[in-house]
């Protein structure tokens, strides 16, 4: 085992002349402070107070779980409190799923490449994480099935909207498309939605959970990247005896999440906090994208292409075949510019001339400047 490749880069960047384009942080001044100060204030000051500092139901509380089945009806999604489990952040999902259904040597299928965190969290149970090729409308449908008949996968992970790391969205008919594999051979996939309602430009997709009929899709959402990431309030949505088997799984871990973060939560929901103060979100991170991406055609030489996602929080830049970016980055930092090396997202590590680029945690002229000092390196490079 080893730390993930975005931890270990956050201890380098701590450094306020370092400009980091290396996590996937909310901007700090989009943090709701006063509003949630104000609820946690009323929650420990009122006849609740006690309640939300002893134990509580593994399942999450029942307020916040009421709130969720609403939430969730905001977005296409009619679910049930039976099929609700709340996490502690949505990563707490992904190893729950893995502790259910991985067995030593069992193989998951990865979009190529996909979330880090992920990969690790396969290794940590043995298992082996296969890529399947992706294009601009989400998995190559003919290598999906090829590896389903292979490998005989329990599960498919997948980012499929604003996807990290590349800020890709899958298009509707490949989603139906993977949810119809995945139903023939027996596959449960899992669709990880942290950066779904951080849209900024185009046309709403469905979440992939909308097209199951057959309880082949786990939905596993986070409020981290849309509230505040140190409560650490997330959920997963499926079919009640996969969900128990989740909650069992959780029992064993952390026995519940904390009830205070899950009442914030339930209350910055129930008062519609939620989608005012996340407009105001989306407005400020679609003009750093917007900048970020101005300062990439500005700047950056031919043969270095990039993605331009609609929402989410990233932008995935592939350098020419003879820059190796993990090579780079020390480079990179001495001159006060940070990324994360693409390979670390690949299953076979893969994607040495790759680089995943954050926009939303610097301002336009931080973004204007640290691009302009990267793009300088990589010519440097040619």
């Amino acid at each position: 085992m080893t730390g993930t490749a975005t931890r270990e880069i956050l201890k380098l960047t701590a450094r306020p002349e370092v400009i980091s384009f290396a996590g996937g942080m909310p901007a700090a001044e989009r943090l709701p402070c006063e509003l949630i100060r104000g609820i946690a204030d009323e929650l420990l000051g009122g006849a609740r107070a006690r309640e939300l500092l002893q134990y509580g139901q593994t399942e999450g509380l029942k307020d916040l779980r009421a709130e969720l089945i609403e939430y969730l009806g905001t977005i296409g999604l009619k679910a049930a409190d039976e099929q609700l489990q709340v996490l502690s952040g949505g990563q707490q999902g992904l190893d729950l799923m893995c502790k259910a259904f991985l067995d030593k040597g069992d193989v998951v299928l990865v979009e190529d490449p996909t979330y880090l965190a992920f990969l690790q969290i396969v290794k940590t149970y043995e298992a082996i994480a296969v890529g399947v090729s992706a294009d601009e409308n989400g998995l190559v449908l003919g290598d999906l099935e090829d590896k389903l008949k292979k490998y005989r996968p329990k599960l498919l992970y997948t980012v499929p909207t604003f996807s990290n790391p590349t800020g890709k969205t899958y298009t509707a008919e490949n989603r139906k498309s993977i949810i119809a594999l995945c139903e023939r051979y027996g596959v449960v996939v899992i669709e990880d939605d942290p950066y779904g309602r951080l849209r900024y430009d185009g046309e709403e997709v469905p979440t992939m959970k909308s097209f199951d009929t057959s309880g082949t899709v786990v939905f596993i959402s986070s409020f981290s990247k849309t509230v505040a990431p140190s409560l650490r309030v997330a959920f997963a949505f499926g079919e009640p005896s996969l969900i128990r088997k989740l909650s069992i799984g959780k029992q064993c871990a952390d026995v519940q999440s904390p009830a205070l973060c899950q009442a914030i939560v339930a209350e910055y929901l129930r008062r519609g906090h939620f989608y005012p103060t996340l407009e105001k979100s989306i407005a400020a991170y679609r003009k750093r994208k917007d900048a970020f991406l101005a300062a990439l055609d500005a700047y950056m030489p031919d043969g270095v292409r990039y993605t331009r996602p609609n929402g989410g929080l990233f932008i995935w830049a592939e350098l020419p075949k003879n820059i190796d970016a993990a090579a780079m980055l020390p480079e990179a930092v001495a001159r006060n510019v940070a990324y994360i090396q693409g390979c670390e997202f690949y299953a076979d590590g893969g994607g040495r001339n790759t680089m995943r680029l954050n926009f939303s945690n610097s301002d336009e002229q931080r973004i204007d400047s640290g691009v302009k000092i990267l793009s300088e390196l990589i010519k440097s490079k040619l």
